[in-house]
C-alpha cells in the first residue's frame, strides 16, 4: 500500500509480518508524469508533516513492541522447549541407568547361581571319583583275601592229601610193590580230579566276581561321564549368556 504527499514527501506501507507494520519514509522530488491522488479536504484538519512523523514513531514504537512481545513469547516456549528437553533426557538417562542396573543385578545373580550350580556338580564329581575309587580299593581288597583264602585251601588240601597217602602207605606197606603202585596211582588221580574240580569253580567264582565288579565301574565311569558333560554344558551356557549380557549393555549404552 503506497500513499503519496504533494509536499515532496513519499510513504510506503507494507505489512511485514503477522501483528506489526513496516513504513519507509523517502524525501525527495515526486516523480514525473505521476498523477497524484487528491485526498478530499477535510474541513478544520491539516496533517501536518510533525503528526505524520509522530504517527510513523507510534507505528514503529508498536511494532518494536510486537516484535518484543513475540521475541519474549518465543524465548518463553523456547524456554519451556528446553525444560521439557533436559527433562525428557533425565528421565531417559534415569531409565537407562536403571535397567542397566537391573541387567547387571541379574546378571550377577544368575552368574551367582550358575557357579553355585557348577560347584554342586564339582562335588557331586568328587564324590562319585571317591565312591569309584573307594569300590576299586574295596574290589582289589576283596580279590586278595579270596585268593589268600584260596591258596591257604589249597595248601590244606594238599597237606591232607600227603597224609592221606601216608596213612594209605603205612597201611598198605605189607602189600607187593605193584599193588601199592596202583593204589597210589588211583589215589593221585582221584585227588587230582577232586583239587581241579575245586580250582574249577573257585576260578568261575572268581572270574564272575571279576566280571561283576568290572559292570559296576563302567557304570559309575558313564555316571562321571555325563555328570563331565552337563557340567561342559553349564560352563558353555554360561559363557553365552555373559556375551550376550555384554551385548546387551553395550547396545543400551549406545
Amino acid at each position: 500500500m503506497r500513499a503519496h504527499l504533494i509536499n515532496s514527501t513519499e510513504i510506503r506501507c507494507q505489512e511485514k509480518s503477522r501483528g506489526g507494520l513496516s513504513y519507509e519514509v523517502i524525501l525527495a522530488e515526486p516523480a514525473p508524469n505521476v498523477a497524484v491522488p487528491k485526498k478530499p479536504v477535510t474541513p478544520g484538519k491539516n496533517v501536518s508533516a510533525e503528526e505524520i512523523e509522530n504517527k510513523l514513531k507510534a507505528a514503529e514504537e508498536r511494532r518494536i513492541s510486537l516484535e518484543q512481545k513475540k521475541m519474549a513469547d518465543l524465548s518463553y516456549k523456547l524456554a519451556k522447549i528446553e525444560e521439557a528437553t533436559r527433562k525428557k533426557d533425565e528421565i531417559t538417562n534415569e531409565f537407562i541407568n536403571q535397567t542397566k542396573e537391573n541387567l547387571e543385578t541379574k546378571m550377577e545373580q544368575h552368574v551367582e547361581k550358575r557357579e553355585a550350580i557348577i560347584s554342586d556338580l564339582k562335588e557331586k564329581l568328587k564324590i562319585h571319583s571317591q565312591e569309584i575309587e573307594k569300590t576299586r580299593e574295596q574290589l582289589e581288597h576283596q580279590k586278595y583275601v579270596e585268593k589268600i583264602a584260596i591258596e591257604e585251601k589249597l595248601k590244606s588240601a594238599q597237606t591232607l592229601r600227603d597224609e592221606n597217602i601216608k596213612k594209605m602207605l603205612e597201611r598198605l606197606k605189607e602189600h607187593n610193590t605193584i599193588k601199592i603202585a596202583e593204589i597210589k596211582n588211583q589215589i593221585d588221580q582221584l585227588e587230582s580230579q577232586k583239587i581241579e574240580e575245586k580250582a574249577r569253580i573257585i576260578e568261575n567264582k572268581l572270574y564272575t566276581a571279576e566280571q561283576n565288579r568290572e559292570k559296576e565301574i563302567q557304570k559309575k565311569i558313564e555316571k562321571v561321564h555325563k555328570l563331565e558333560r552337563r557340567a561342559e554344558m553349564v560352563r558353555q551356557n554360561k559363557a553365552a549368556l555373559c556375551e550376550e549380557n555384554k551385548g546387551t549393555a553395550i547396545a543400551s549404552s549406545g
